[in-house]
C-alpha cells in the first residue's frame, strides 16, 4: 500500500467532511475546491471516496437537476459531524507537534 497516498486520503476525507458540514457539496465542485488546497483528484478517485463515505454513514446524498443534468449533492450526517469534531481536536494536536522546531541532528 502507498503510505503517502493513504495519508493524503485521510486529509481529503477531513476536507470533505468539513465542506459538507458547511453546505451541500458535489463532485466536480469538490474537485475544484480540493485543487485549491493542492490535491489533484480525478473523478475516478473522488467519486468512489464519496460513495464509500456515504456507505459508511458519514455522508448522505440527494440528487438535483441542475441545468438539465442530474447532480448528486452530499451533506454530512450526524456521524460525519461528530467525526469532524474529533478530527479537529486531533488536527490541532498534530499541528502543534509537527510545527514545533526539529531537534538538531547530532548523529
Amino acid at each position: 500500500m502507498d503510505t503517502s497516498r493513504d495519508i493524503l486520503r485521510g486529509f481529503i476525507k477531513v476536507h470533505i467532511l468539513f465542506h459538507s458540514t458547511q453546505e451541500p457539496v458535489y463532485g466536480s465542485g469538490l474537485i475544484e475546491e480540493l485543487g485549491r488546497h493542492g490535491y489533484l483528484l480525478s473523478p475516478g478517485t473522488l467519486y468512489p471516496l464519496l460513495h464509500s463515505m456515504e456507505q459508511d454513514g458519514y455522508l448522505k446524498s440527494r440528487q438535483r437537476v441542475v441545468n438539465g443534468r442530474v447532480r448528486r449533492y452530499y451533506r454530512s450526517t450526524d456521524l460525519g459531524k461528530e467525526t469532524l469534531r474529533e478530527a479537529q481536536i486531533k488536527v490541532k494536536e498534530l499541528v502543534s507537534e509537527v510545527l514545533a522546531p526539529l531537534p538538531e541532528d547530532g548523529s
